[in-house]
């Protein structure tokens, strides 16, 4: 008998390869052929071919987070938690060779319908994000195709630029003017496809039409982006409400292609157009008018909000509150708003690209190399380039950008900048999409040199690194004891994960020598933890206490800056789950900008602390992971994944607890690869 498997955990990887390694033990002891493809956060590894799956008798699914399952319909199809295949893989992979297993059709519950561990991302956001992600290229098509016929074929009138007609411009324009009314129904479509699987997406799209267009309710404007909104979460939940229906066996293979998409549509429509439809057209038509009006400081005080938006999370939700807003005026002829984002969403990229290349004192090389990248998406609108500067250093640069964007956004109200593209940054100017386009370039540099001019300001030089300061030499001094990096100039410096002192290369600056230290590759436990990061007989009674005397280890070795917040990075992500992973073990890890290099400190509790494990043991064996937190590489889940499969092991997990030195218990550990 051949069996496929899949394990994936999401909050991180550990339950992941916790459950594939005791899935393939059960197989073996039970003569099963057993193939596990694990969806970890490192990716998709050992995946499935066409073949492996043809083959297959059944497919276990177990994970805590929603599997795409399409490639097993007609498949006798398990669907449990990440727990179940860690506790009982034998069991379901019995229940499998009973056949007490039901084959898979379209409209089965994903993992997320069984309500099984769902993600703590709040689901309005996750449903409308993925209507969004869906949307923009639609908007960006039209239009920068229509940019495109203006600028090349566009005749100047007293009304304006027309395209003549018969012109292959006039038919470039069009095609961007179809991809435009795509926009909203796509928008619905997809927001519904989120909550009800595929069942979900025609009503969805019915229903963003029927927003789109007044003329189904006697509107001249209809209700935009946001009666697609609505559609989309309306028809999503209709349709999610009709799958739950109990019917005969008979029609269930109909329920997705027929009955699920013809009722959810049919319900959407109705309601859309007698109930929801008037109501929101009226209300973003008095919108419109009000924005309309506005002068002077009501102008100017819209202009500094949509600007601080815009820039706060950087294609976040507060991003996307403004973009969509910006849009949707452009669709009702207002393209004034969206000039004022044009600038907002390239000045955070260009400026922070600019300021790491133009200032050595306050970057690393590495930062300094990476800016050009980030300064080349700022030129094509991408405001997201900004996010690994923010991420290092949010208290310093996102105010800087937000004001930098706050300014030019101002500048081009004042400017009277429009842009008739749903897309920021010079590409738009450079197409001719843009009005007033010296304005354009001037807000622009205007506001990007405002956040340079406070991101330098703000910002600590980059303090010269010591090879003590990353765990160099051959002494292995300590760092931490004034000789190292203070929390703010690590924060800048941006320090990778080490490795060995002879490779450690020096680059100069103004300041002196600065030890820029290289990436280590993770091959085994060993490369990283040492006797002295070993402790047999931690002493503390409580989770905290445990976690204070870890982090004590780590800093002693050198590891971990004393004034650091790594103590905060490890509780962060215990409250997201515990990483008390079951079978007396537990694996804490963060990411701080307080870890000078990448080290794992081990400790045995024999007689056991609370970490609020799954199972309710208590850990004894606890394994504390600390990563720089601007670490290129995925060490932390490398080593997260050979524990998780190491520790599986009976005889492994009884050996560790058996040791009586620090020597034996690192022989142990040098076999965990």
């Amino acid at each position: 008998m051949k069996i496929l498997a899949i394990t994936s955990c999401p909050n991180g990887i550990a339950h992941t390869y916790m459950a594939a390694e005791n899935l393939q033990k059960a197989g073996a002891k039970l003569g099963v052929d057993l193939k596990v493809e694990t969806q970890g956060s490192i990716g998709v590894e050992n995946q499935f071919t066409e073949q492996d799956i043809r083959e297959a008798d059944g497919i276990i699914i177990a994970a805590d987070k929603t599997v795409v399952k399409d490639r097993f319909v007609g498949k006798k199809l398990l669907v449990v938690g990440v727990q179940e295949g860690i506790r009982r893989p034998e069991e379901l992979i019995q229940r499998m060779m009973r056949g007490d297993v039901p084959v898979y059709q379209a409209q089965s519950k994903s993992v997320e319908d069984t309500g099984e561990n769902k993600p703590k991302q709040n689901p309005i956001y996750r449903h409308l994000m993925n209507g969004v992600s869906y949307m923009v290229p639609f908007i960006v098509i039209g239009g920068l195709l229509i940019a495109i016929a203006l600028t090349m074929g566009g005749v100047k009138t007293p009304g304006g630029l027309v395209i003549p007609e018969g012109s292959i411009w006039k038919t470039i324009e069009s095609i961007g003017g179809a991809a435009f009314t795509f926009m909203v129904p796509i928008l619905a479509g997809f927001i519904a496809m989120s909550i009800a699987d595929r069942p979900g997406l025609a009503p969805g799209m019915v229903g963003g039409f029927i927003a789109a267009n007044g003329s189904f309710y006697g509107s001249e404007a209809g209700a935009g982006f946001i009666g697609g909104i609505i559609a989309g979460f309306l028809a999503g939940y209709v349709a999610l409400a009709i799958k739950k229906i109990k019917v005969p066996r008979s029609l269930q293979p109909i329920m997705p292609i027929i009955v699920i998409p013809v009722l959810a549509s049919l319900v959407v429509g109705l309601i859309f157009v007698f109930v929801i439809g008037a109501p929101v057209a009226d209300l973003f038509e008095a919108l419109t008018a009000w924005l309309a009006g506005m002068q002077g400081t009501s102008s100017i005080l819209l202009a500094l909000i949509l600007g601080a938006m815009i820039s706060f999370d950087m294609g976040g939700p507060v991003n996307k509150v403004a973009f969509l807003f910006g849009s949707a005026m452009i669709g009702e002829g207002n393209y004034e708003i969206m000039g004022q984002i044009a600038v907002a969403i390239c000045v955070p990229p260009i400026a922070m690209g600019l300021a790491a290349m133009m200032n050595k004192r306050k970057f690393t090389p590495s930062e300094r190399e990476a800016g050009k990248a980030t300064f080349t998406m700022g030129l094509f609108g991408i405001t997201e380039g900004a996010i690994p500067f923010a991420a290092q250093d949010p208290l310093r640069v996102i105010p800087s950008i937000m004001v930098g964007s706050m300014t030019g956004s101002v500048i081009a109200m004042f400017g009277s900048v429009g842009d008739s593209v749903a897309h920021g940054g010079p590409i738009v100017a450079v197409l001719g999409a843009v009005d007033n386009v010296l304005m354009f370039f001037i807000a622009v540099m205007v506001g990007a040199a405002v956040s340079v001019m406070m991101v330098s300001l703000l910002k600590k030089d980059v303090a010269a690194v010591t090879p003590a300061a990353v765990g160099g030499g051959a002494a292995g001094n300590p760092a931490g004891s004034g000789e190292g990096l203070t929390a703010d100039e690590d924060a800048g410096a941006g320090v990778p994960l080490a490795r060995n002192s002879a490779e450690v290369s020096s680059i100069e600056s103004n300041k002196g020598t600065v030890t820029e230290p290289p990436v280590i590759r993770v091959e085994k436990l060993t490369d990283i933890v040492t006797p002295e990061l070993i402790n047999l007989n931690l002493v503390g009674t409580t989770q905290d206490a445990v976690i204070d005397e870890m982090i004590g280890i780590l800093e002693r070795n050198g590891s971990v800056r004393a004034d650091g917040d790594f103590k905060q990075a490890i509780l962060a992500r215990e409250q997201e789950s515990s990483t008390g992973i079951g079978l007396n073990i537990a694996i804490p890890h963060g990411k701080s900008d307080a870890v000078l290099k990448p080290s794992v400190v081990f400790g045995i509790k024999q007689d056991g602390v609370d970490w609020k494990s799954l199972d309710g043991s208590e850990a004894k064996l606890i394994f504390m992971i600390a990563v720089p937190r601007n670490s290129k590489q995925n060490a932390h889940l490398k080593v997260l994944q050979m524990l998780s499969r190491k520790l599986m092991d009976d005889d492994f997990r009884e050996a560790l607890l058996a040791v009586t030195t620090k020597e034996q218990a690192y022989q142990l550990l040098d076999q965990v690869h």
